[in-house]
């Protein structure tokens, strides 16, 4: 068998004139790995460890495994440069690794031998007596239920499975006592054909990685080679056509499945939310019955393999049995992040359609109140491959939040993105499908969407499980914030504060809260300082303009309870920081009490009004203030007069690190036609100076020598724009959303004005709105 690639030339050679079994298996070397941090690279390299090579690796990334690797031994490299294997004797390189690596070329160039991980991965596997675990899915779990079953069954079995599996302790294991080597082979690049097995099992095969097959004959060329080159049992999935077609009619071949006509058959299975109990026959023998504490139908399929198999090793049916009720999942294998009495979140592997539907029926099969589903599609070829049947897929998602694709090493297709997935949920008539070309906003969207009993599902070979992590993080911190604030309170995550600002601009904040109790709001302040979270405080959000990142951290929105309070006593108004300023105005016009009509002008609350100091029609809020009501950074409640306050114009210093919590204002007993009057005033007022389009209120502060609205129009800045803010028509002070303008196009906008008053008229404009948060 050739054992290297043909592009190697003189390298290949060199490998063919090495008995690599020998060299890898009997005698100790310098290797190096090139592309060490992959699942598959990372098992060999443990391999090669446990075997007493000296083994150095080089990659792009660090990971868990890297990290393990290097304190038994691994001498780890990042980045690829070609004095790292100056010392090997070797170079095991993985399919991800271009031609052009300088390591390999380097390799190459020195006379080294250089070979593909699955050809050093078979070399090790002539040493023992081989069982290869094949098919387009769930190779990687059935991998490592044979690991477990054989271990269990005291066959002391020497295993590689592509994945991290935590009841094996570890994705590869060499054992001297035992004398089975089980392996995961890897079909996606045609390498399955190295190896020569004494057993395979094969799980299921139809077109997939059609980036290197033309099509599905050439798929079963390379299974057929394998199973030709198999020299014992062949165990087949009797439920796959395909398989069943190459297999059926092959000497020595076992069938297991839920067909009568399997030799290993699988009845009476009962779904649980995470496994199953099933009975097994062999030959209408009944065997007994078995418990598997891995979820879905998928898996008992998988099962039935390993039990055909461990049966004809000679491990008893008890043994197996018992083997399996402690089987825990593979890593990323419908893998449990967070769960709690309100959430569930599961990450898995499934990035082909067939593995997605399985996978997704599993979920659905929880009993959780819906299923959200965040994807990212793998590979651009399989993407444009399979369009058509992922578009069919997500059938039991009830909603499904897509990414841009992981490429895997390959170039974009044109006219091939995330986007395709969608259109063709769509087209196929799912009811809530979106896309998210942003990988690191996915976790947002999905965690926005959020309902007390959803379970959330990230899918995908690629990084989407971080996404999926990044929500797990901030769920376990917003379950502590609703248990601060009970549950009369909402938290929301990741909620859009587009929603929340008078201007309709802004990203989103990774914790929104609705406290409305006093109490509560005090509890909030002692949590988030104990937690170091950091604090906003947010009224009705107007003169507020927020960036298109969010802000970090909690956002309180007072809002309801003790803060929508209104009482009039006298000739005073009490009023809760959440109340709208101009409701203030007209309680006080229901008590005929006059004086306070110029609160109709102001769109924002009371804590909001407080803080800045607002002002209309020549007023300001703390000219009719009486006292205060606020809370202090450790949460304690504190009262004040006016004239314990310091405040200046737009400015209340005290607010910049306390919280309002009401406010009481004076007002004076007024004819009721008079205070309609100045209501009416002021109502035209706004009316005719202030644009009804979406703004902030005003942007600039007012220099001494004019105001802010008519220096911008003397500038002849009126109704310019950045996108799809503008300077209002109607008032130079203020910007709008003319619809979907983002708030890099505000300041883009704001900056421009400052820019033009600067060098025109040598004035430094200052802002009054406040703007707050991160880019995006």
């Amino acid at each position: 068998m050739k054992l290297a690639s043909k592009e190697l030339g003189a390298a290949a050679d060199r490998v063919e004139s090495l008995d690599l079994q020998r060299f890898l298996t009997q005698e100790r070397h310098p290797i190096h790995l090139v592309g060490v941090a992959g699942s598959g690279m990372s098992g060999l390299a443990a391999l090669l460890i446990e075997l007493g090579h000296t083994v150095s690796g080089s990659d792009k990334v660090t990971t868990m495994e890297t990290d393990r690797l290097q304190r038994l031994g691994l001498r780890f490299h990042e980045q690829h440069r070609p004095e790292q294997a100056d010392a090997a004797e070797l170079v095991v390189f993985s399919s991800a690794i271009k031609n052009d690596n300088p390591v390999l070329v380097s390799g190459r160039d020195s006379g080294k031998p250089v070979v593909r991980r699955a050809e050093a991965l078979a070399a090790i596997m002539r040493a023992k007596r081989g069982i290869v675990i094949a098919g387009m899915h769930g190779k990687t779990t059935t991998s490592a239920m044979t690991g477990h079953v054989l271990r269990e069954g005291e066959l002391h079995p020497s295993y590689y499975v592509g994945a991290e599996i935590p009841i094996l302790g570890t994705n590869a294991h060499w054992d001297a006592r035992g004398e089975y080597f089980v392996a995961e082979g890897d079909e996606s690049d045609g390498t399955l054909r190295c190896f020569h097995p004494e057993h395979c099992l094969i799980l299921n095969i139809e077109e997939e990685h059609l980036d290197f097959y033309s099509d599905l004959s050439a798929i079963e060329k390379v299974f057929v080679q394998l199973i030709e080159q198999t020299s014992g049992k062949i165990f087949y999935n009797i439920d796959d056509a395909n398989t069943a077609r190459l297999c059926a009619t092959r000497k020595d071949a076992i069938s297991f499945g839920f067909s009568d006509k399997a030799d290993y058959r699988g009845a009476d299975v009962k779904s649980r939310a995470f496994g199953s109990d099933f009975c097994v026959y062999f030959r209408g023998r009944k065997l007994g019955e078995a418990v598997l504490n891995v979820p879905g139908p998928h898996n008992v399929h998988n099962a039935l393999g390993v039990i055909a198999l461990a049966i004809e090793l000679g491990i008893s049916f008890e043994k197996i049995a018992a083997s399996l009720r402690k089987f825990e999942h593979a890593r990323r294998r419908f893998e449990i992040k967070y769960e709690s009495e309100r959430f569930l979140l599961v990450d898995d592997y499934a990035h082909h359609p067939t593995e997605i539907r399985a996978t997704l029926k599993t979920a659905r099969a929880t009993g959780r109140k819906r299923v959200l589903a965040m994807f990212q599609p793998h590979r651009y070829s399989r993407t444009k491959a399979l369009r058509g049947e992922f578009g069919g897929a997500f059938d039991d998602a009830d909603r499904v939040v897509v990414t841009e694709v992981y490429p895997a090493s390959e170039a974009p297709i044109p006219g091939i993105s995330g986007q395709t997935i969608v259109d063709e949920l769509l087209k196929h008539g799912h009811r809530s499908a979106s896309y998210q070309a942003r990988l690191e906003h996915v976790h947002c969207h999905i965690g926005n969407a959020l309902d007390i009993g959803d379970l959330v599902l990230s899918l995908g070979a690629g990084n989407i499980h971080e996404q999926l992590s990044a929500l797990a993080a901030d769920l376990v911190i917003a379950e502590k914030l609703k248990a601060v604030v009970g549950k009369e309170a909402d938290v929301c995550l990741y909620e859009p504060l587009s929603k929340h600002t008078t201007l309709r601009v802004g990203g989103p904040a990774q914790f929104w809260i609705e406290p409305q109790t006093e109490k509560a709001f005090a509890e909030l302040i002692r949590f988030c300082r104990a937690e170091n979270l950091p604090f906003f405080v947010m009224g009705r959000g107007s003169n507020l303009l927020v960036r298109d990142g969010g802000i970090r951290g909690v956002v309180v929105h007072p809002f309801g309870g003790d803060f929508d309070k209104i009482e009039v006593n006298g000739c005073e108004i009490s009023a809760g920081a959440g109340v709208k300023v101009r409701e203030v105005a007209y309680a006080a016009r229901a008590a005929n009490l006059g004086g306070l009509e110029w609160m109709e002008g102001i769109p924002g609350a009371v804590g909001g009004a407080l803080r800045m100091n607002a002002g209309a029609m020549g007023s300001q809020t703390f000219e009719n203030v009486v006292r205060i009501r606020y809370l202090d950074s450790q949460g304690n409640a504190h009262v004040k007069d006016r004239n314990e306050l310091e405040v200046f114009y737009r400015r209340f210093p005290l607010l910049e690190n306390n919280f309002a919590i009401s406010a009481t204002f004076r007002a004076e007993p007024t004819e009721r036609a008079t205070i309609d009057n100045r209501l009416r005033e002021s109502q035209e007022k706004r009316r005719t100076t202030q644009p009804i389009a979406k703004s902030a209120g005003c942007i600039f502060k007012n220099p001494n020598s004019i105001p802010a609205g008519k220096l911008v129009d003397e500038l002849g800045l009126k109704n310019s724009r950045v996108g799809n803010a503008r300077v209002s028509e109607v008032h130079g002070n203020f910007i709008v959303n003319d619809g979907g303008a983002t708030a890099a196009e505000v300041l883009e906008l704001i900056e421009k004005i400052k820019a033009t008053a600067r060098s025109k008229r040598g004035i430094e404009l200052e802002t009054e709105v406040e703007i707050v948060g991160d880019p995006a």
